[in-house]
């Protein structure tokens, strides 16, 4: 049978396969994203179930210690993973930005007002301001 290093890792990788399928399914997580995370649970049990498999990428590559190899590449991952977030989140603060002016003018065209520092309240009638 496998030794216990084995199931561990393995174990890990079909609880975090689980976890994902659960949290796409209550729509808690987009399937886009999931792609990432059910990549990490299959290299975990991967991993896990064949260990040799990393010493023998580790010794294609010339890489003396083989096990720092899965540091490195996890580290990679993750500097990757950052990096699209980033992306994302950018990519939304530009949109919230361009909706907060469009929301401003339509308010302008909707609420004219001589004062441009007043506060007008949206259920109210227009022009009434508070």
């Amino acid at each position: 049978m496998f030794p216990i290093s084995q199931l561990t890792s393995f174990g890990i990788g079909i609880g975090i396969a689980l976890a994902i399928l659960v949290l796409v399914r209550k729509n808690h997580l987009m399937a886009s994203h999931a792609i990432w995370w059910l990549t990490v649970a299959a290299a975990s049990m991967a991993f896990g179930a064949y260990p040799r498999l990393i010493d023998w990428i580790g010794g294609v590559l010339g890489i003396h210690y083989p096990p720092t190899l899965l540091i490195i590449i996890g580290m990679g991952l993750i500097l990757i993973k950052m990096l699209t977030m980033d992306l994302k989140r950018s990519e939304q603060e530009r949109k919230i930005r361009a909706l907060t002016q469009r929301l401003a003018i339509l308010e302008s065209d909707m609420y004219p007002s001589s004062d441009p520092g007043s506060i007008v309240n949206v259920e109210s009638s227009p022009g009434q301001r508070i």
